[in-house]
C-alpha cells in the first residue's frame, strides 16, 4: 500500500487523459503522481480499480515528483468517505500511508501515499485525449469498454452511445444536484477531473460552505471564480458538452449527423438537474408535494441565507424545528439570521405550504433529518486531524472517520462537531496543492 513493490498478480499503470483546466485546452496530462495497481472483485462482484496516489514519478509526472503529502492525503481520505456517508456518488479512500521523508511544497512537508478505489477512474478527459489527437478509432474500444464493464444494461441496445451518453449526462446532473444540496465546493471542475460514471472524483481545493454565500470560492487558487458554488451546475453542463464533442465520431461518421444527435443529449441535462435540484431541494425542506410555485419558496429561503450570511448546514438542519402551531421560526433558527422580519414573513409562508400538506410535526422533522446533515466535513475539522496526523497521531483521524459515517445522527456527545467554525478557522486558505 506504500507503493514499494507491485501488488501480487497486479500490473501497474499509470493512465492517459487531457482536459479543459479552468476553461483552457491542455492537450496532455494523465496521472502525475497517481498509479492503477491492480483491479480486483470483491464478494458480490464488483469490480474496483485500486489506485496509489502519491507513490513516485509516472510518463505524466513531467517535472512533478510523483508524491503526494500528508496534507491532500488525509483530505481525500476523509471526504470521500464523508461523501458516501453521505449518499453521494465518490470514489472511496481503502487506507493511507504516511512517511517521515520529506516533500517540497509551499513548504516542506511529510509524504503520504493513499490508496483510492473505484469501479473505474475513466474520465472525461480519457476521451478528449483522442478526439484531439483525431485518434478518432481509440474511442469505440474504450466506449465498449466502459459501456460493457459499468453499463452492461445497454449491452444490445439498438442505438448504445446516445443511450449511454444519456445516462452518463443524467449522473452527472445529478450529482450536481448533490453537491449544492448539502453545499459542497468541488473547487476543480476541470473535465479530466469529472468521472465517466458520475462519481465526485479529485478531492484538492474542496469545501463545505458555512456561511452561505452563492458565489462562495473554496480554491484560491480559482482567481477567476470560475468553479464558486453557483456555477458548479452551469459547470457541469459545459464539461458534458465538451465530453459530447469528444465522442461525436461514436455517433456518426457524419460530423454534421453527430452534431444533430448529440444536441438533444446536453438539452437533456437541465432537465435532469432541474429535476434532481428540485426533489432534493423539496425534501430539505420537507414538503410532500410538488407544486408550480416550489421553487419561489426555495429560491427566497436561498436568499435569506445568503443575506444573513446564515450557516448552510445549521439552518437546515434547525428548520426541521418548526412547529406549525407556532407564528414564530424556531428559536435556534432565528439566532442564525439578521433580518428577522424577512424571515418572518417566509416562515409564515411556509408553515402555510406545511398546514396545507396536513403536515405532521414530527414525522416531518423525521424526514427532514434523514436528508439534512447534521455533521459535514467543514475544512477546520479536517485541518485539526491534518496538524494531529502530521505529529504521528491519527486519532482525530478515526473520530471523524466514526463521526462522518453517520452524518444524518444526533451522534451525543459529538456536537461540538456540528458548531460553527471559530472566527479563526472560517477562512482557512486551500489551493489546488491541498
Amino acid at each position: 500500500m506504500a507503493g514499494n513493490r507491485p501488488l501480487p498478480g497486479g500490473e501497474p499503470l499509470a493512465m492517459l487523459y487531457a482536459g479543459h483546466q479552468f476553461g483552457s485546452w491542455v492537450p496532455q496530462l494523465g496521472d502525475g503522481r497517481a498509479i492503477l495497481i491492480g483491479q480486483i472483485r470483491n464478494k458480490t462482484d464488483e469490480s474496483w480499480d485500486l489506485q496509489l496516489k502519491g507513490a513516485g514519478k509516472t510518463p505524466y509526472s513531467r517535472f512533478g515528483d510523483g508524491r503526494a503529502v500528508i496534507r491532500s492525503s488525509v483530505r481525500e481520505y476523509l471526504c470521500g468517505e464523508a461523501m458516501h456517508g453521505l449518499s453521494i456518488p465518490t470514489t472511496r479512500a481503502l487506507c493511507v500511508v504516511t512517511s517521515p521523508e520529506p516533500v517540497q511544497r509551499e513548504t516542506v512537508e511529510h509524504a503520504a501515499v493513499l490508496c483510492r478505489m473505484a469501479p473505474s477512474h475513466v474520465r472525461f478527459g480519457s476521451f478528449e485525449v483522442f478526439y484531439y489527437r483525431e485518434q478518432y478509432e481509440k474511442l469505440k474500444p474504450l466506449a465498449d469498454h466502459v459501456i460493457a464493464e459499468h453499463f452492461p444494461h445497454l449491452a444490445g441496445h439498438a442505438d448504445p452511445y446516445a443511450a449511454w451518453l444519456t445516462e452518463v449526462t443524467t449522473r452527472t446532473a445529478r450529482l450536481m444536484a448533490l453537491w449544492q444540496s448539502v453545499g459542497f465546493c468541488h473547487g476543480v471542475m476541470n473535465t479530466d477531473n469529472m468521472s465517466i460514471l458520475g462519481l465526485t472524483l479529485d478531492y484538492g481545493p474542496y469545501g463545505f460552505i458555512n456561511a452561505f454565500d452563492p458565489r462562495h470560492v473554496c480554491n484560491h487558487s480559482d482567481e477567476g471564480g470560475r468553479y464558486v458554488y453557483d456555477q458548479q451546475p452551469g459547470v457541469g453542463h459545459w464539461n458534458i458538452s465538451k465530453l459530447l464533442q469528444a465522442c461525436l465520431p461514436l455517433l456518426s461518421s457524419q460530423p454534421e449527423a453527430a452534431v444533430e444527435r448529440a444536441q438533444p443529449i446536453l438539452e437533456h441535462y437541465r432537465e435532469a438537474f432541474v429535476s434532481a435540484n428540485l426533489a432534493l431541494l423539496r425534501a430539505k425542506l420537507g414538503l410532500r408535494e410538488a407544486r408550480d410555485n416550489d421553487h419561489e419558496l426555495i429560491n427566497q429561503w436561498l436568499d435569506l441565507l445568503t443575506r444573513s450570511r446564515a450557516d448552510f448546514t445549521r439552518s437546515f438542519r434547525f428548520l426541521a424545528n418548526t412547529d406549525t402551531n407556532s407564528v414564530s421560526p424556531p428559536t435556534l433558527l432565528s439566532d442564525h439570521f439578521i433580518d428577522l422580519e424577512a424571515l418572518s414573513g417566509w416562515h409564515q409562508n411556509y408553515r402555510s405550504r406545511l398546514v396545507s400538506e396536513q403536515s405532521d410535526d414530527a414525522e416531518r422533522a423525521s424526514r427532514m433529518n434523514r436528508v439534512n446533515p447534521k455533521y459535514v466535513l467543514r475544512n477546520h475539522l479536517a485541518q485539526a486531524a491534518i496538524e494531529k496526523a502530521q505529529q504521528g497521531d491519527a486519532s482525530e483521524i478515526d473520530r471523524l472517520m466514526k463521526l462522518l459515517r453517520r452524518p444524518f445522527d444526533e451522534q451525543p456527545g459529538m456536537e461540538a462537531y456540528f458548531a460553527e467554525p471559530p472566527p479563526s478557522a472560517r477562512q482557512i486558505s486551500v489551493s489546488c496543492s491541498s
